[in-house]
């Protein structure tokens, strides 16, 4: 019986080997499955970072145009017979909101007509 044992003893070392050496390797591919893993979740993170500050850009342009929009509202400005259609070019106020010049002719007679009853 000593031969048998003496021969497990010589064995086993060898399959301690092996199993450290299996073991390494499945701790290696794991550390570079984890590492990997990590990476996509950094550049996950990095995208997610870029489109926040893309938003807040977004955000506070809105916010300056939504308080300069209610500026203009509540302080108009000094020159009230001059205004912006919705074309954007600059009107008259006397001009019934038409960029032509033609448009504001019959409109005044009416409007002198208007002040003249109103006097009487």
């Amino acid at each position: 019986t000593a031969p048998r044992s003496l021969s497990c003893l010589c064995l086993f070392p060898l399959l301690q080997q092996a199993s450290r050496a299996q073991i390494l390797d499945k701790a290696t591919e794991y550390i570079q499955y984890m590492r990997r893993k990590n990476h996509t979740h950094q550049q996950d993170i990095d995208d997610l970072k870029r489109q926040n500050a893309l938003l807040e850009q977004q955000v506070r342009a809105l916010e300056k145009a939504r308080s300069s929009a209610q500026l203009q509202a509540n302080y108009p400005s000094t020159d009230n017979s001059l205004y912006t259609n919705p074309k954007g070019s600059t009107i008259s106020a006397f001009d019934g909101g038409s960029d032509s010049s033609s448009d504001s002719e019959p409109d005044e007679p009416q409007s002198r007509k208007k002040l003249r009853m109103e006097a009487s």
